[in-house]
């Protein structure tokens, strides 16, 4: 991989309306899901907050920008047709960033 090109570094951070954080998470859990199988993808996941808010963390890891607009397009496409898309779960609007990572940064190494 040649170092001087940045990967892309998606991280979404967001909360749930009372009452529907289980279910807000298992669609985050999916969007993720397809994330990591799109081409590009190098990473994705979730996790939740340690002091059990309904509060979100997604971050996932792309090759190219190109990349990362063919996700968004196949969760939009796939998923938010299905299943009407998250922001009626959602506590307010999420808090979302686009940053570069260096790929000498990254391990991708079992822990």
């Amino acid at each position: 991989m040649n170092s001087k090109k940045s990967l892309w570094l998606e991280t979404v951070v967001c909360s749930a309306r009372k009452s529907v954080d289980a279910r807000l998470e298992r669609m985050l859990e999916a969007r993720q899901e397809m994330r990591r199988r799109t081409d590009g993808c190098i990473r994705a996941w979730v996790s939740r907050s340690m002091d059990g808010q309904p509060m979100f963390l997604l971050q996932a890891i792309y090759d190219s920008e190109e990349s990362w607009h063919k996700s968004a397009k196949r969760v939009s496409e796939e998923l938010d047709s299905r299943d009407g898309g998250i922001e009626s779960l959602l506590g307010g609007p999420p808090l979302v960033g686009i940053f570069a990572l260096n790929p000498e940064n990254l391990d991708l190494g079992a822990p």
